[in-house]
């Protein structure tokens, strides 16, 4: 992974250096409170990234997006989109990158607060890219929610399950959970399986 962030550093021009911008950010990403988004997550989302790059019109920004999508991550805290979206924004300025560069970046890391429905092509393939793991294998979306249970520990288990339980309910009573046809086409059936068994079991 440190190889790839390099490489996208010298293809954006980004000014300063790479190797002390990934530390940071593997230093972030490997906080013990994190079992689910971390840098696996963030490698899985790039992999999903390269399979829909020819439909994103900005590949460079929407990757330098998925690396600071959970920069900041509190599972107490409800602005942790907001304050990856700024840490991302300072990066852009402090490697003299372009305002607008900075602008989108910002802008592309709030759209994976799934709150609103984006409008342009390449924020919706990144809110699809994140929410990709709702349609894996069954096996493995298991293992995400186990993960979620273990980074929200601390939540009483009614309490968890309620919340949980709406947060994918919210998911499921979209028309499509899934914003391009790409990503509807690849996961959005198994998805719908997987949201369902997961709201049953939890209520």
């Amino acid at each position: 992974m440190n190889q790839r962030f390099l490489a996208l550093w010298n293809r954006i021009k980004a000014q300063g250096s790479a190797e002390q911008e990934f530390a940071r950010l593997k230093t972030m990403y490997s906080e013990p409170h994190r079992f689910y988004h971390n840098l696996p997550h963030v490698d899985n989302c790039l992999t999903e990234l390269d399979s829909a790059r020819q439909r994103v019109q900005q590949p460079d920004l929407v990757e330098f997006a998925v690396w600071y999508h959970d920069a900041i991550y509190d599972t107490k805290a409800k602005d942790n989109e907001e304050k990856s979206a700024q840490l991302a924004y300072d990066v852009c300025l402090a490697a003299q990158l372009p305002k607008d560069f900075a602008d989108v970046t910002r802008e592309l890391v709030l759209a994976t607060k799934h709150n609103v429905v984006p409008q342009g092509i390449d924020a919706r393939v990144l809110v699809d890219v994140d929410l990709s793991i709702l349609g894996k294998p069954s096996e493995e979306f298991d293992e995400y929610e186990k993960n979620i249970r273990r980074e929200y520990s601390w939540v009483p288990e009614e309490q968890f399950r309620q919340g949980r339980s709406a947060i994918l309910q919210m998911f499921l009573d979209r028309d499509s959970i899934y914003l391009t046809d790409f990503f509807k086409g690849k996961y959005e059936s198994q998805a719908r399986v997987n949201l369902q068994r997961s709201i049953e079991s939890l209520r």
